[in-house]
């Protein structure tokens, strides 16, 4: 069973709550492989503030509709006139992001692990959207390239702060200064990618079901952790994994985990 969680009427996002906890989130402008208009981008984030605030959310899927995960920006973009009320791309509009970096960076900020299942195309944007996932399962053909050097631009939705850690930096330098296509199956070999799977929206969902059963204090706690890991010193790292245990030892979920697991039964766990 799932519910469609409602949102102002638009034609670029959905959210669907399934009573497992996971969210399915679908990028909807298929009909132009869900590129990346302005309207595209306020929808993204706009959908990000309604699972920030979603009871019983226990993971997130990401995923787009018809041909494509995300063709990137819309080229029909290009031509508009820049908006005089557009804040410059140097202030910080949401936390530490602008508005182009947060529709990727949201993934990250989220409290739940989220799991992008890619397909068909995932250029420019749309490959910044899905690194911004906490795992990524994509369709082995499926058509990925870091693009915006063929505009004369630098990747600059949050790129940069989402690939450390996930490829090697010669590899990156090549991919962003030439532009090249690689297909899901490359991606993988090169950490772009987490697994390759012929269905990635069905193997993202078990993902996404495993995690729901799961202590949800002890994976949030485990997805701070993660965050904390990229940027913190050791030390910093060995207290915050002391803080997040003792936050969730002893504590009725945790119990739950415990005793589910001995009777080999389903756990049955209070929402965060």
């Amino acid at each position: 069973m799932s519910h469609t969680i409602q949102m102002p009427a638009n034609d670029r996002v959905a959210i669907d709550l399934g009573d497992d906890g996971v969210a399915q989130v679908r990028l909807t402008r298929g009909d132009k492989m869900n590129a990346l208009d302005p309207e595209m981008f306020a929808r993204i984030i706009e959908a990000g503030h309604v699972l920030g605030k979603m009871k019983g959310l226990r993971a997130v899927v990401l995923s787009g509709e018809g041909r494509a995960f995300c063709a990137g920006l819309d080229t029909s973009s290009f031509g508009r006139s820049p908006d005089p009320d557009e804040p410059a791309l140097t202030e910080r509009t949401y936390g530490n992001a602008n508005k182009f970096q947060q529709v990727a960076m949201q993934w990250r900020k989220l409290p739940v692990p989220v799991i992008a299942a890619v397909h068909g195309v995932c250029f420019g944007g749309g490959l910044q959207i899905a690194s911004g996932a906490d795992i990524r399962i994509a369709h082995s053909q499926t058509r990925m390239a870091i693009m915006e050097m063929k505009w004369g631009l630098v990747p600059d939705m949050a790129g940069y702060a989402l690939w450390r850690g996930l490829v090697r930096d010669d590899v990156l330098r090549e991919l962003v200064y030439t532009n090249r296509e690689f297909s899901g199956e490359e991606a993988q070999a090169l950490g772009l990618v987490t697994h390759v799977d012929a269905d990635p929206h069905a193997r993202a969902t078990a993902i996404a079901t495993e995690i729901a059963n799961r202590n949800p204090q002890a994976i949030r706690a485990a997805k701070r952790l993660h965050a904390a890991m990229v940027d913190r010193d050791t030390d910093a790292i060995l207290v915050e994994e002391s803080i997040e245990q003792h936050s969730v030892m002893r504590t009725k979920n945790q119990i739950e985990a415990v005793m589910a697991g001995m009777q080999n039964r389903a756990p049955k766990f209070e929402d965060i």
